[in-house]
């Protein structure tokens, strides 16, 4: 029939579960990682001053070479090693579309639920490998897992989300050295931790490191993401971006996020201060386990199921992420947020754990 919609869908997209972020006024909102903190008006007012009567009219610079020139310098690489994208998520599904097409792509779970949905919407198959208890990667599950599954991607997470833990940079060599697919990297919280692999990058052409400016460079609204490569894998990249993927207003902010990064130092240096408070309260709470983290937020477990304890949150105005599921049954993920708001969610998390099932 010419109205049957549903049969003209991809098999494999009609069981896909969309990505689903809903949409809470007048709440605390700790559930989706950002910067909580205002940007600097300042700069802000740079920004501004920057766009002239030609930037909404014209089609942005479909290289991002300004950008891509600032990121190179942040990162003391070349210009040829960056790639950038409409946030990460561009950059993954790029990623998938150019090497995973028709083959595996190799998760290691749990962590962030796009990798999977990307792989699902390029036409691959996605393979779950278990971390450790603790969330560590086991390199030598990895790779075995890469040799009983013939895979063209891998991905990690550094730090993970949602755990928050880090990979060390031996450990993300190792699966390097054994790997003969291309390796992704996701670094979008690198600011929080300071930690990071990039410095394989020369010696290992199928590694790609992931950065956002959505998270501690508070530009989540804008969608900026960017990849570090090989050339090779930029160039094979670049067949499938969009022609004007990144708009001229975002790569303008972006160049000047970068040129005034330091304005965000006091600002992360509070956020993880008073989110490392957060978490030892946390841990304290009776019948809570909060694991340790090196971004900004923090996973944690309760013996409440997480709908139960997501909901009841969300009656007293406090917004987190539920993340009850494989893996991470009863457990939820908290932001770290200014004091006021860490209080409210402490202090609605206690009410919530005390009544149990009443809220």
């Amino acid at each position: 029939m010419k109205n049957d919609i549903a049969g003209l869908v991809r098999p494999v997209l009609r069981d896909l579960v969309p990505y689903h972020v809903p949409v809470h006024t007048g709440v605390v909102k700790l559930d989706a990682n950002e910067n909580p903190y205002d940007f600097p008006p300042e700069l802000l007012t740079g920004i501004f001053e920057r766009v002239d009567g030609q930037t909404f009219v014209r089609y942005p610079d479909a290289e991002a070479r300004e950008l891509r020139e600032a990121i190179a310098a942040y990162t003391g690489l070349s210009a040829e090693n960056v790639f950038v994208g409409n946030g990460s998520d561009e950059l993954i599904l790029n990623l998938f579309l150019t090497f995973a097409v028709g083959g595996r792509v190799l998760i290691a779970t749990p962590t962030f639920g796009m990798y999977r949905i990307h792989t699902v919407i390029a036409g691959a198959e996605p393979v779950a490998v278990n971390r450790d208890p603790d969330f560590a990667v086991d390199p030598e599950r990895l790779l075995q897992a890469a040799q009983e599954v013939p895979a063209k991607v891998m991905v990690l997470c550094s730090p993970n989300n949602p755990s928050g833990n880090t990979i060390p940079p031996e450990t993300v060599e190792q699966v390097l050295t054994g790997f003969d697919g291309i390796v992704v990297l996701d670094e979008a919280y690198f600011e929080f931790c300071g930690k990071s692999s990039v410095s394989l990058l020369g010696r290992y052409p199928n590694l790609v490191v992931l950065r956002t400016f959505s998270k501690a460079f508070g530009l989540a609204g804008l969608r900026v993401g960017y990849m570090l490569a090989h050339p090779d894998v930029i160039d094979a990249v670049w067949r499938v971006k969009q022609p004007f993927n990144v708009d001229a207003f975002a790569q303008l902010a972006a160049r000047t996020v970068l040129e005034n990064r330091s304005l965000f130092a006091p600002q992360i240096e509070v956020l993880m201060r008073d989110g490392a408070a957060l978490y030892e309260r946390l841990r304290l709470l009776p019948g809570v386990e909060a694991y340790p983290t090196e971004a900004n937020y923090v996973l944690f477990w309760t013996p409440l199921d997480a709908q139960t304890v997501y909901q009841g949150l969300l009656a007293r105005g406090v917004l987190i992420r539920d993340l009850g599921g494989p893996g991470l049954e009863r457990c939820l993920r908290v932001s770290f947020g200014r004091p006021e708001e860490n209080t409210k969610f402490l202090e609605s998390l206690e009410e919530v754990l005390g009544s149990g099932l009443s809220f």
